[in-house]
């Protein structure tokens, strides 16, 4: 059995205690209400435990981070931190106890009853100490002192910042973010700390470590093998006799949700169906390990996972097992697999690199992801909801960037149940690492060895996740050689999972006995189908556009785009959330030269990143200002969420134009942001999305129905393996006083899988040049009638702008009429809210829906349309009141008049708190919505 540490921590600076590691595990064990201790966040880091008691100001907040001793101006004594608690010995049979530590950062000493044991540095190495000769008895208590140092080169922030600050944090095995970058304040205590999940292991004489699992296809996969293999330790000082057996059960999913059919994932509710079983024998010499293949278990036509938007994702749980003659069960070992083969290969169409998942080309449209939290208080229920957003996006892959962690398990366990592949990096940037900046040197770490066995230890943590596509030696940049060669002969493909060139052979070899033998390496983010492909800077850009360019023919010119990234300001109830009144003023308007109105930000905006909407270099006009000049805080970022919205959308909608005729993927820099930052990011660190979230949800549909923007030609971008025979397509055109100014049906429409199909040209010119500020609404049906994508454009005539949507469009109210009801299970309540825009002549019986018409209401276009769910009625006097996270099936969308909507609601109610549901749009009035069943 295994019992996890996350109770009961106390913490103090050692610097400041006197009793040794001995005594403290001993006969002098602190409290909280010890003098100078405190409690812990384990896992967590030094800062997150100061936070949590209030000894330092919230570093998100603001610019208080300033208000913080750095560690290159402190000392490294000042974060080299005590951490204890304590545990009970389990009444049982066992006979081996091992403290483990999923990972610390750097290194530390570790104290248990008085015995002593170093774990060396390297932020992302596993450790296991054995402590069988020191744990009580069953019934006794345990005590564990844990003496944590910060990493042995923490660098310093230079006045002008940087990216990665001087660069030294590079010289260890550490996340290099914390020093800093265009998007991220630095880390005081450089995440020292406890960061992840302390556990003991109570077991019998041989114990079970980093089992390999391997699922092989055949006959174009009806048929599979899985094959398998565990390192089995006897631990004992006798040769022992053994069986190891393994069991595979079908976890069944949640249809509503996705998840599998447990909360915690390991099977164990009755929602399973036995799939597999074998066991054999084997004998171990006493001391000793060894690598053990089990016999290979064969699956008639296993249920395939699939990327998110190809299909489901069905999860198998497989359970190993030693028993020991004598003994009978020894250890127990259990994980999630997925049956999917995943190839990846540099296409000769595009140059770019394309996967290929159980056969079938993915197009891949997703984005880079940084961490959850920068201090690295991390969790299951925030694991799930940050890649829920992604899965909720339309999103198939999240590139896990070199800067930052090899996440946690429970971070791929989500993906793994989204359907999100995982581009994974090791620990070198082009910043850090050679191509920054000096002092910056590709041969850092210093300790290459170390590197290597955190990396080796890192596959082995992994390897096992259906959503794992990819292994990348750095960003921007390629390990030094010695490390590049090691990884590129010990991340091998096997023989049977084919090669770079995407030629697939025989199976020759054991592949369990391969550090992984299934996934290819790539040695840097700009190398092998990535941007120009020989590692020249070929990605980005990082600012705001102008919409229509992204279709543009020299927009970009090699076939899969890394990272471009963008803008992403959020709601103001973040930005009043997160920061002083003083900060609340917007950025100012500036004329610069050409006429250019620019956003100069306030000095705690610049402090979180903030970039502009308007690019005077590249002739880009403010994308805020277009809908009329700003008038404070709320309308700033009102008009931000529009042109987000329309960024993101333009930006993937041009890639989809070219879908496997130029581009095989792109990745949007960033998702996300580990702090309230101001730059990219397309939801907020509260968990509030942006207009870029659903601009991107729209885009990312598996079968999308566009503009293009450049030709004005409507596309359909169709990314599934299924093709679409006699489908239709509606398009309108409406002016802001709600009149439908044009209209076309098409019918009879046959879309071919994995491409895109050009249909008709609009012709705007005629129908726009006198209008202004114009929409446009794009729907596509099957031959069944079933909508299958919707799309709606605001637009204007070319050199125009949006200010008919200004202040007039908006005291003009448009009645919208919303129908709810509700269901609640548990603490998840689903609301079920249809929309409507109906002209008031026309409403439905009195009583049925929630309205607001006044004498200002007419007939129109009910413009930007968002809910939002508040923690009780709105008081004006607090600064945020918003329940986070919400997921919402739509938000931020338009109804031309008689239009209908249905929008599916989903949260988390805390107790005591009885939600309010409101809409509010553009030029709408704002609603409270009634969702209680009646």
């Amino acid at each position: 059995m295994e019992i996890k540490l996350v109770e009961g921590w106390v913490a103090a600076r050692a610097s400041e205690v006197g009793p040794t590691g001995e005594q403290l595990s001993t006969s002098h064990f602190p409290s909280s209400t010890t003098k100078g201790w405190m409690q812990a966040e384990v896992p967590g880091t030094v800062l997150a435990t100061l936070l949590k008691n209030k000894q330092i100001p919230d570093p998100f907040y603001g610019m208080e981070n300033e208000n913080i001793p750095d560690i290159a101006d402190a000392g490294r004594e000042h974060y080299t931190f005590w951490f204890c608690t304590s545990f009970q010995t389990p009444t049982g049979k066992f006979s081996s106890v091992h403290l483990k530590f999923r990972a610390i950062n750097y290194s530390a000493e570790v104290y248990v009853n008085g015995q002593q044991s170093r774990l060396p540095g390297g932020m992302f190495m596993r450790h296991s100490v054995d402590i069988s000769s020191c744990v009580k008895a069953p019934g006794g208590q345990n005590l564990l002192a844990v003496i944590v140092h910060p990493p042995d080169h923490p660098g310093a922030v230079p006045p002008e910042g940087g990216q990665g600050g001087n660069h030294d944090i590079a010289k260890d095995v550490a996340a290099q973010y914390v020093l800093g970058w265009d998007w991220m304040t630095p880390i005081r205590d450089r995440n020292t700390g406890l960061w992840d999940e302390v556990s003991v292991a109570f077991t019998g004489p041989v114990s079970i470590r980093d089992p390999h699992l391997v699922t092989t296809f055949y006959d174009q996969f009806p048929r599979s093998y899985l094959e398998s293999s565990a390192e089995l330790v006897n631990s004992s000082a006798a040769d022992l006799q053994c069986s190891i057996s393994i069991h595979v059960t079908l976890d069944l999913h949640d249809e509503a949700t996705g998840a599998a059919g447990d909360a915690d994932g390991d099977g164990d509710d009755g929602f399973c169906s036995v799939e597999g079983f074998a066991s054999s024998q084997l004998s171990i010499k006493a001391g000793s390990s060894t690598v053990y293949t089990l016999p290979p278990l064969f699956f008639n036509k296993p249920e395939l996972w699939w990327p998110n938007g190809m299909g489901k994702q069905p999860l198998y749980k497989v359970e190993i097992t030693v028993s020991v003659d004598g003994y009978e069960e020894s250890d127990v070992w259990s994980h999630r697999i997925g049956f999917r083969q995943i190839e990846t290969h540099i296409d000769p169409a595009t140059g770019g690199r394309k996967f290929v998942v159980n056969g079938q080309p993915v197009f891949i449209r997703g984005g880079n992801w940084i961490l959850s939290d920068a201090l690295l208080r991390l969790s299951k229920d925030r694991y799930d909801t940050d890649v829920g957003f992604h899965a909720d996006m339309n999103m198939n892959m999240i590139r896990v960037w070199a800067g930052a962690l090899a996440e946690r398990p429970a971070f791929y366990d989500a993906c793994d149940e989204r359907g999100l592949l995982v581009w994974q990096e090791f620990w070198i940037t082009g910043d850090c690492n050679g191509r920054g900046v000096e002092p910056s040197e590709q041969s850092w770490p210093l300790d290459h060895d170390l590197f290597l066995r955190c990396a080796r230890d890192t596959v082995k943590l992994l390897r096992n996740h259906a959503s794992l596509a990819l292994w990348v030696g750095g960003n921007e940049q390629v390990p030094a050689a010695d490390i590049n060669q090691a990884l590129q002969y010990e991340l091998r493909l096997n023989s049977s999972f084919g090669s770079d060139s995407g030629e697939s052979r025989v199976l020759e070899e054991d592949v369990t006995q391969f550090l992984d033998g299934t996934r290819t390496y790539v040695q840097g983010s700009l190398w092998s189908g990535f941007g120009e492909g020989q590692g020249d800077w070929s990605d980005g850009p990082y600012g705001i556009q102008n919409p229509e360019d992204f279709f543009a023919d020299d927009y970009y010119s090699f076939g899969f785009n890394p990272e471009i990234g963008s803008v992403g300001v959020p709601n103001a109830a973040t930005i009043r959330a997160t920061m002083p009144p003083t900060a609340w003023d917007p950025p100012t308007m500036q004329e610069v030269e050409g006429g250019y109105i620019k956003d100069v930000p306030n000095k705690t905006w610049d402090y979180h990143k903030y970039i502009p909407y308007c690019d005077p270099e590249n002739d880009v006009k403010s994308q805020i200002c277009t809908y009329g000049k700003y008038t404070g805080l709320d309308d700033f970022c009102a008009k931000a969420q529009l042109a987000n919205y329309v960024q993101y959308k333009a930006l993937f909608e041009g890639w989809n134009s070219r879908m496997w005729e130029k581009y095989t993927g792109v990745l949007i820099w960033k998702n996300q942001n580990p702090w309230p930052g101001l730059r990219g990011g397309l939801y907020d660190f509260l968990l509030d999305q942006t207009g870029g979230f659903y601009g991107v949800k729209s885009a990312a549909e598996p079968v999308h129905v566009q503009l293009n923007l450049g030709s004005s030609f409507v596309e359909v971008a169709n990314a599934t393996s299924d093709r679409l025979a006699n489908a239709w397509l509606d398009a309108s055109m409406w002016d802001v006083q709600g009149q439908c100014i044009y209209k076309e049906t098409s019918k009879q429409l046959m879309l071919d899988a994995f491409k895109t199909t050009k249909l008709s040209q609009i012709r705007f010119n005629s129908i726009t040049e006198t209008k202004g500020t114009y929409f446009v609404l794009l729907k596509l049906f099957d031959e069944s009638g079933l909508q299958v994508s919707r799309n709606f454009y605001w637009l204007h005539p070319q050199g125009g702008d949006y200010s008919l949507l200004g202040a007039d469009f908006r005291v003009k109210k448009v009645p919208v009429q919303v129908a709810a009801s509700s269901q609640q299970k548990g603490d998840l309540l689903q609301i079920t809210a249809l929309v409507q825009n109906i002209p008031p002549s026309e409403t439905s019986p009195k009583g049925s829906l929630s309205q607001g018409v006044d004498d200002t209401s007419g007939r129109g276009v009910a413009f930007w349309l968002h809910f939002s769910v508040l923690q009780g009625t709105y008081d004006k006097h607090k600064a945020d009141q918003r329940l986070l996270p919400v997921t919402y099936s739509v938000n931020y969308f338009s109804l031309v008049p008689e239009e209908s909507l249905t929008v599916q609601i989903s949260f988390k109610v805390p107790k005591h708190i009885t939600p309010v549901l409101v809409l509010e749009g553009w030029n709408v009035h704002r609603l409270e919505v009634d969702y209680k069943a009646k």
